[in-house]
């Protein structure tokens, strides 16, 4: 087997991974790609205080190392992931607003995390996938990715608090983008986060800048900024208690994954699984170069497949074009000016949406996979660790503690773990991801 594929012209109405279409309806449809996954990758770091710009920069750079890392056989793009912004704001104390001063401990644990992530890659290329899907099967996975989204819950209310006017531009951007994803046409709810910033961002115009019943949004580093330059990389620092923090988000990730491939081979008729391996090696990779320069951890994006499973073009050379868009996006400082114009109720109204579609979508991953909650297995190992997500439970043992986030991944693993002790067959559980894998950006 060659490296790459040859790609092709397609000559049937599915277009396979190691096909193409003509080049300039290559082109476009990589821009459609980029238009999906970017509300979600611009939203994703804000909500932490990281540069979006570097975000959308180390996205591209994420994606083709990927591409590398799969022969460009697995079409997927790589954009920020949202399981890192609890630990994240854990770690550096960020307070919701502006650039987030103290990052480059999270930039180490984001680079721990990868580490740790690429050695399970590692690992699964030799052994195979059947040990990941019985150390996390759905019912572990759900219940730490809903964790996740309650232990946000307060982020997301601190957000969209205070004077009538800014709860008035949250509230107004939160229904906004509810109605957008679920009434606008299909083309438009596949970018429903941008949509949902632009209604927010215009309702803040005019009651800040017209009105002044808000603080009025200032254009002039937008103005100032070039067109083309170097982004503002930023260096990471390595602290023990921070890296043990976020580098078990690395489960999820392989989570997430796992799904992601599964699902793409069921769509393309392709058996994707000698990929796995290779997959979480490329993923892992791709979030320690962003880490190190000052970018989100990153994970596959289920945006992206939602138009793969409309268009039905696979061809993993849309994923290149996308990328390369994504890096000329990256060297462009008023690209990135322009982003951080986004108001803070916008922001907050989007994070109450986003957070609870985190943990609303680990309920789907549970109906999906038809877990069983009749089983005490399940039961138990859920209650425990929404509980200690939630809660924000956290462990101190002298100078290192873990928080909610750990405390719960760490106890749904091991309590279903030990909880099938003596048993033959977990009882309850459907084995293997369901259609999207419970995605968790």
């Amino acid at each position: 087997m060659s490296l790459f594929p040859s790609w092709p012209l397609a000559r049937g109405p599915v277009v396979p991974p190691d096909e193409r279409l003509p080049w300039g309806t290559t082109t476009l449809l990589g821009v459609q790609h980029l238009v999906a996954m970017s509300g979600s990758t611009i939203l994703g770091p804000l909500l932490m205080g990281f540069d979006p710009n570097l975000a959308i920069l180390f996205s591209g750079i994420g994606t083709l190392i990927f591409f590398l890392l799969v022969g460009g056989r697995v079409p997927s793009y790589l954009g920020s992931s949202f399981s890192f912004i609890a630990v994240v704001i854990a770690v550096t104390g960020y307070a919701g607003t502006g650039p987030n001063p103290n990052i480059g401990p999270a930039l180490g644990g984001i680079i721990a995390c990868g580490a740790l992530y690429a050695l399970i890659g590692v690992l699964v290329t030799f052994t195979g996938s059947n040990w990941v899907e019985r150390l996390m099967p759905p019912a572990v996975t759900g219940a730490v990715g809903a964790a996740i989204g309650l232990n946000l819950a307060p982020v997301a209310v601190k957000g969209i608090e205070g004077t009538g006017p800014h709860v008035l531009v949250a509230l107004a951007t939160l229904v906004a983008t509810s109605m957008i994803a679920v009434y606008a046409p299909l083309a438009i709810r596949r970018v429903s986060i941008l949509a949902g910033i632009a209604c927010g961002y215009a309702l803040y115009l005019v009651i800040g800048n017209v009105m002044g019943l808000l603080p009025p949004i200032s254009f002039a580093e937008l103005s100032a900024a070039p067109w083309f330059g170097m982004p503002a990389f930023r260096s990471p620092s390595f602290e023990f208690g921070a890296m043990a923090l976020i580098a078990p988000v690395a489960f999820i990730l392989v989570a997430e994954n796992l799904g992601h491939i599964k699902a793409i081979g069921a769509m393309t008729g392709r058996d994707l699984d000698p990929y796995i391996g290779r997959g979480f090696i490329g993923d892992g990779i791709a979030t320690m170069v962003s880490g190190a320069g000052g970018g989100t951890g990153v994970t596959t994006y289920v945006e992206n497949m939602g138009v793969m499973a409309v268009t039905r073009v696979f061809s993993t050379l849309l994923f290149v074009v996308a990328a390369v868009f994504a890096i000329a996006l990256g060297f462009s400082p008023k690209f990135g000016a322009l982003l951080r114009t986004i108001p803070g109720p916008v922001l907050g109204g989007l994070a109450v949406v986003v957070f609870g579609l985190i943990a609303a979508a680990m309920i789907r991953l549970w109906v999906d996979n038809r877990v069983d909650f009749s089983d005490p297995r399940n039961l138990l190992t859920v209650g425990a660790s929404l509980v200690l997500g939630s809660g924000n439970f956290t462990v101190s043992i002298g100078g290192f503690s873990i928080a909610g986030i750990g405390t719960a991944t760490i106890a749904a693993i091991a309590l279903y773990q030990l909880l099938g002790i003596g048993r033959r067959d977990p009882v309850g559980v459907a084995h293997g991801m369901g259609e999207d894998g419970g995605r968790i950006h």
